[in-house]
């Protein structure tokens, strides 16, 4: 077997070794759905701070100002995050990268080969 067959069977061998993962929709869904209570109570502390410091509202009427505008937000944006996170999950860009991989490219071992 010829040196260049080899190095051909190796990249081929590399290619089949990096196994495509994607994510579950489960999974997709647990993620958005933790990112949107984190968020969500943020924002509803900042809805309710802003209703009392600003208006003449009540404790009560500030609480479900805040509840009703967070709850809106948490369901809007959770839908919107998931469908986003499925949609990436099938993207493969930047997904395998590995350390090397750089290194490994065409063109930058012709310029160390060129500048040695």
């Amino acid at each position: 077997m010829s040196a260049v067959t080899g190095r051909k069977r190796n990249k081929t061998q590399n290619i089949e070794d990096e196994t495509l993962f994607r994510d579950s929709p489960q999974r997709s869904f647990i993620k958005a759905l933790t990112y949107r209570l984190l968020a969500s109570g943020v924002m509803f502390f900042v809805f309710f701070i802003i209703f009392r410091s600003t208006t003449q509202r009540t404790l009560n009427e500030s609480l479900g100002d805040a509840s009703l505008i967070s709850i809106i937000d948490f369901t809007v944006k959770l839908t919107i995050y998931y469908f986003h996170e499925r949609i990436w999950s099938g993207i493969n860009w930047g997904k395998y990268w590995r350390r090397n991989y750089w290194a490994r490219r065409a063109w930058k071992r012709a310029y160390r080969k060129a500048h040695k």
